[in-house]
């Protein structure tokens, strides 16, 4: 279920290029619940999120509100039982900027090592994101778009902050 999003959305795309990330990986861990426990210096800067501001949280504390709840239905489907998952992502950064990493989640053993297909084992999971290509970033914003809007127009009681991200949509 999709929270209101903590800072108010600008329509204003922060690039890694701009943020000087070209090289850098944006990582993250979280426990089983999706609470962050670690972020990289690369992920803090891009979020413009401090390291307080992050570690205990719930990784949706970036979710942009555009982004379709099926989406991460999915990848929790798979990530849960121990599997490889990898997908684009629209961000929300505390500034209200966006920004669009091509994420790949990893289940994670008490001692931070990579498992798969052992569900019972999972401590965690690590998150590496990359720059997405223009024509990728393209491809999910149109499809995602899509996708929110059929979510909301499905709803029988919608939030007043959901009433207008429909109208943006």
């Amino acid at each position: 279920m999709a929270a209101k999003p903590n800072v108010k959305p600008l329509d204003i795309e922060a690039t890694f290029e701009e943020e000087g990330l070209d090289a850098r990986a944006l990582i993250t861990r979280t426990d089983t619940k999706g609470i962050i426990t670690f972020a990289s210096k690369a992920y803090r800067d891009m979020t413009k999120y401090s390291r307080n501001e992050l570690i205990g949280k719930p990784h949706s504390i970036v979710r942009h509100p555009f982004m379709p709840e099926a989406a991460f239905k999915e990848m929790w489907d798979t990530i849960k039982q121990g599997k490889h998952w990898e997908g684009m992502v629209k961000n929300l950064r505390k500034d209200g900027k966006y920004y669009w990493v091509v994420v790949q989640i990893d289940p994670i053993d008490e001692s931070g090592n990579i498992i798969y297909n052992e569900p019972e084992k999972i401590a965690g999971y690590v998150a590496v994101r990359r720059e997405p290509s223009r024509s990728e970033v393209a491809e999910a914003d149109k499809l995602y778009r899509s996708m929110r809007k059929a979510e909301l127009l499905a709803k029988q009681n919608l939030k007043d902050w959901e009433k207008e991200l429909l109208e943006q949509l």
